[in-house]
């Protein structure tokens, strides 16, 4: 657990409500490596991912990530809504946290404009928010995070509100992000078809409070596609995650 880029060891989290997220929650994600978390509503996902990106802290136990060692960009968040300004150009948008590091926008346009290709976004660089559909919102936010070429990319459920087909379409377009930068990622899902289509690993979360009951590695072709999503492979590999989810919350002391 020494080599890993994101280590949980035996976490608590009580927030001050007295609501307990998380009771003795370990886990680990290796330098480029996809992990998602799985699990239900309110069982502490969001709250781990939130604890990797320094945003909150345990109430006991350790955490360690790149967020906690140093004060660079080396973590970027993606959330659920893509949390876009909306008087500013997608450019602009994406531009943001290199402008905030002291970059100019001269400098960064290169960049920018490298990343905003890489999510399909070329042709909108001048094109505001409001102009844009749901899953074009998510490429500029998502480009908005690869552009700092981080070392952690934390994701929490950033396609839940998407139509299926744009949704796998940006499962696809993740896929390649992911190995062009080969940035470890740590993905937050309630479906177990996107996480046995984008994960190396699987990592079941009981009911609040949360902690991690079951791992599932998806041993599958790093290469995946459309057919893939077909195939008998992939087929059952969702229905050994299915398995294990039900398993750790029909009997989530066994598991």
């Amino acid at each position: 657990m020494s080599e890993a880029i994101v280590t949980l060891d035996a976490v608590d989290k009580r927030f001050a409500t007295g609501v307990q997220a998380l009771a003795g929650t370990s886990l680990a994600v290796q330098p480029g490596e996809f992990v998602t978390l799985l699990g239900p509503s309110g069982c502490g996902k969001s709250t781990v991912l939130r604890l990797a990106a320094g945003l909150d802290s345990a109430s006991a136990g350790r955490v360690d990530s790149p967020a906690l060692r140093d004060g660079e960009a080396r973590t970027a968040f993606v959330f659920q809504e893509p949390t876009l300004m909306p008087w500013a150009s997608v450019f602009d948008n994406v531009w943001l946290p290199l402008r905030l590091a002291g970059t100019g926008r001269a400098e960064a346009r290169e960049r920018v404009l490298a990343t905003l290709a890489a999510v399909c976004l070329a042709d909108f660089a001048n094109a505001f928010p409001g102009e844009l559909s749901g899953g074009m919102k998510m490429r500029a936010s998502i480009a908005r995070a690869l552009v700092t070429r981080p070392q952690l990319l934390l994701m929490d459920e950033p396609f839940a509100a998407l139509d299926e087909i744009t949704r796998q379409k940006l499962n696809a377009d993740l896929l390649e992000a992911w190995r062009a930068q080969s940035l470890a990622v740590l993905f937050v899902t309630h479906s177990v078809y996107e996480a046995v289509f984008l994960s190396q690993r699987v990592l079941v979360m009981s009911a609040r409070p949360g902690r991690v009951v079951a791992e599932v590695i998806i041993d599958t072709p790093p290469q995946r596609d459309a057919a893939f999503r077909t195939s008998a492979v992939y087929l059952e590999a969702c229905a050994s995650l299915a398995r294990a989810l039900a398993a750790a919350h029909t009997h989530p002391a066994a598991a």
